[in-house]
């Protein structure tokens, strides 16, 4: 009882909270940019490897590419024991990175939970040796430095036993698969997400982001009794988010409508930078793309996959110049430590964003065309010209000519010579700059800088 006068207490403070609008609740999140993905679970103790065998695809969906029985995985949990668990030690890593806020794995499609649930036993203190929520620490640490809060909570759930053995279930072979589908209800699992997702956003205070992952409808379940396409309940469960939490940003991966009354606040592409802006009706939309420091989001032994510097950089000035936001994952450890080519990579950010961040925060699309081998970020009268391809000498921008009155590059501030269409020739360059065309001279030799930036001061 005292539970449930709980949950109505904080159900009648959301309410009575300033509901903002769309653009208001969001306005952090554009200029933000830059978040940390993190993946965590038992997945992280056999590591990419089940009975010897490297399962060559990403870590966390090892239950699955193994075709491991639930009572099988379950023994993993006997040794999650995370006692290296640093959160504070975390916060600094994603601030010195440059990332503004953090989503992590609440509960991925193992079903294992990252904090005390009371709906399930299958949780981190339940179930391993650790014993103590390891969200409550998470949430503390970041939201003491600032950072904006995030969960993500799978729609999927192998270990529960009411949710369907379809086409991905790790059960899918099984031979009696299909008579076990007739005792499965998923609307009875429908309700153990929205008590879990009501622990989530009522226990932990104001929670910015909430990341489902993901519904795929129209599905066949072999048998399993169900209401037909809507059967995870998505209109239920987004109504409880958004009572709970009415400014908490909703990704697009339910099965809702795609009216206008569709009430996603992105779109949210996985492992590749769009050539342009999503659309829905040829709309624009809000939208973030998660990518992962190697090929798997969980944390692989045996990865081999991990993006250079460059791959790493260039990932997040594409997505900036095309208007998103860049969700760049980490796998941590059994025992709660990031990789060391995780450290190494965030390092990479970190270096570069120290003296190149103000062509990311609050930046975005130009309406000026980049020349080849480059890209633009804009945020008011300054645009960034992103060098990701070292050029010899000069660049040519076309339709900036007689428009700027200053370039410099980012990292130390050294003036960079330019010539305008009205201006002398420069014997220097020697080459005819046709009407409306900027044209930069730079050193030979590229700085010593990933993706030299230069700012261009723009005319009023």
């Amino acid at each position: 009882m005292k539970k449930i006068l709980i949950v109505i207490l904080l159900l009648n403070q959301a309410a009575s909270a300033q509901t903002l609008s769309r653009d208001e609740r969001m306005e952090w999140w554009r200029e933000a940019r830059f978040g940390m993905f993190i993946h965590w679970g038992v997945y992280a103790v056999p590591a990419g490897t089940y009975k010897g065998q490297r399962i060559n695809k990403a870590a966390e969906w090892i239950m699955n590419r193994g075709k491991i029985p639930v009572a099988d995985y379950q023994q993993f949990a006997h040794q999650f024991n995370p006692i290296k668990y640093d959160p504070e030690a975390w916060v600094k890593m994603a601030k010195d990175a440059g990332m503004k806020y953090i989503v992590i794995t609440a509960k991925h499609h193992d079903g294992f939970a990252l904090f005390k649930t009371s709906a399930s036993k299958w949780n981190v203190v339940d179930a391993t040796p650790y014993g103590k929520d390891l969200l409550k620490a998470y949430v503390e640490a970041f939201r003491a430095e600032g950072l904006k809060v995030g969960f993500y909570y799978s729609l999927i759930d192998w270990h529960h036993d009411q949710f369907p053995i379809d086409g991905i279930h790790p059960l899918r072979n099984h031979s009696d698969a299909l008579e076990m589908n007739k005792t499965r209800d998923v609307r009875h699992y429908a309700e153990y997400m929205r008590n879990q997702v009501t622990e989530l956003l009522t226990g932990f205070g104001e929670i910015s982001v909430i990341w489902f992952d993901f519904s795929y409808p129209n599905r066949e379940h072999r048998g399993m009794p169900g209401k037909g396409r809507n059967d995870w309940e998505s209109e239920e469960l987004i109504g409880l988010v958004r009572k709970l939490q009415p400014n908490i940003i909703v990704g697009d991966r339910l099965d809702l409508p795609t009216d206008g009354n569709f009430p996603k606040d992105l779109a949210t592409p996985e492992q590749y930078t769009p050539r342009v802006a999503p659309t829905i009706n040829g709309q624009p939309v809000r939208w973030e793309v998660c990518h992962t420091l190697s090929g798997s989001w969980g944390y692989h032994r045996d990865e081999g996959t991990w993006k250079d510097e460059g791959q790493l950089i260039n990932i997040l000035v594409d997505t900036v110049a095309l208007g998103g936001n860049l969700l760049m994952n980490v796998g941590p450890t059994a025992r709660g430590t990031f990789d060391a080519r995780a450290n190494k990579a965030l390092a990479t950010y970190g270096e570069w964003m120290d003296v190149n961040s103000r062509s990311i925060y609050g930046a975005g699309p130009s309406e000026f065309k980049a020349p080849t081998g480059t890209k633009f970020t804009q945020k008011g009268n300054r645009l960034y010209l992103h060098l990701q391809n070292w050029p010899f000498r000069h660049v040519h921008i076309e339709g900036l000519g007689r428009k700027v009155k200053y370039a410099q590059f980012l990292h130390d501030a050294s003036e960079i010579h330019w010539l305008d269409p009205d201006a002398e020739v420069d014997s220097n360059i020697g080459v005819a700059v046709g009407d409306g065309i900027l044209t930069l001279e730079l050193p030979v030799l590229k700085p010593d800088v990933v993706s030299p930036v230069v700012e261009l001061f723009l005319k009023d």
